[in-house]
């Protein structure tokens, strides 16, 4: 049986070596998928099957998402005092012109999610990949003064050396695995990486465009996976995170209920860490005594 070799076997019952600075136990942070994707060619998200190039339809249907979406989003958090982590296409700093200012300005941390969401970094060679990396870094550095510390891949997809390629590269974070609740340390051949939770169930592009769940069920996934991680955290440290897209949460239908969601996780603001995925990488990493 092949083996990934990047991480052992890991109980959830046994408890990691830190704990969250506020809180019972449970940190939350909601990730905002910033994406751009290429007009007539190159990969997108689906809203009705694929149409011949170019597709007006669903390429109209993501561009709505960062026109309308992240900006009700944006407000919706704003208003509950809820913490971002943004994931962010760079080619977005020329696309939508003041969207990701706009989300930095109210203080939310800028990670990396590659150039574009028109292509899969997996499917390259380990030089173009390592390219990929080095540019999308590069340009969001320019524009925030600094380069992003943590990584989500397009399409959540990697090469076998993906890992080795983003620690680096500089890269203190990646979030492509979901294989625990709490953070995790991947070893890679330039020394360890931390993989902060990601989710694929808390996530709407999963259960709303890929599962066809409903608005209502999935702010109610929302609300119960967190209540029931609020339980099981109190003696621990667990992440909850919570993963949108704009073109699908910002849809004002959605947007109403995911807002009581939101506002029920925010009235439980004195029990839990709401923070940001950056965040809970500078304690796991000092937990874990990592540079």
């Amino acid at each position: 049986m092949m083996s990934h070799s990047r991480y052992p076997y890991w109980p959830i019952m046994e408890r990691p070596p830190f704990r969250w600075p506020f809180g019972e136990g449970l940190a939350v942070y909601v990730a905002v998928n910033l994406e751009a994707y290429s007009f007539g060619e190159g990969l997108f998200d689906e809203f009705v099957p694929a149409s011949p190039a170019p597709d007006v339809l669903n390429y109209s249907w993501l561009d709505y998402g960062n026109r309308v979406g992240a900006w009700r989003i944006l407000e919706l958090c704003r208003s509950l005092a809820l913490p971002l982590t943004v994931l962010v296409n760079s080619r977005l700093y020329d696309v939508c012109p003041g969207l990701i200012a706009a989300f930095r300005d109210a203080g939310a941390e800028i990670a990396a999610h590659g150039r574009t969401n028109a292509e899969r970094q997996g499917q390259l060679g380990e030089s173009e990949e390592r390219t990929l990396i080095a540019e999308a870094t590069a340009e969001i550095a320019r524009h925030e003064g600094k380069p992003p510390r943590g990584w989500l891949g397009p399409w959540i997809s990697e090469s076998g050396v993906t890992p080795d390629l983003l620690r680096e590269a500089g890269y203190d974070y990646v979030l492509d695995w979901c294989h625990d609740d709490r953070p995790t340390v991947l070893a890679t051949s330039a020394g360890p990486l931390l993989a902060v939770p990601y989710p694929q169930e808390a996530n709407d592009a999963n259960a709303i465009v890929v599962r066809r769940m409903t608005a209502d069920a999935f702010a109610d996934l929302i609300v119960d996976q967190f209540d029931e991680m609020l339980q099981q955290a109190r003696d621990t440290a667990l992440v909850c995170p919570i993963s949108l897209h704009p073109h699908v949460s910002g849809q004002p239908h959605r947007l109403r209920h995911l807002r009581r969601a939101f506002t029920h996780i925010a009235a439980h603001r004195n029990r839990i860490w709401a923070t940001r995925a950056g965040d809970i990488a500078d304690v796991a990493l000092a937990g874990y005594g990592l540079p």
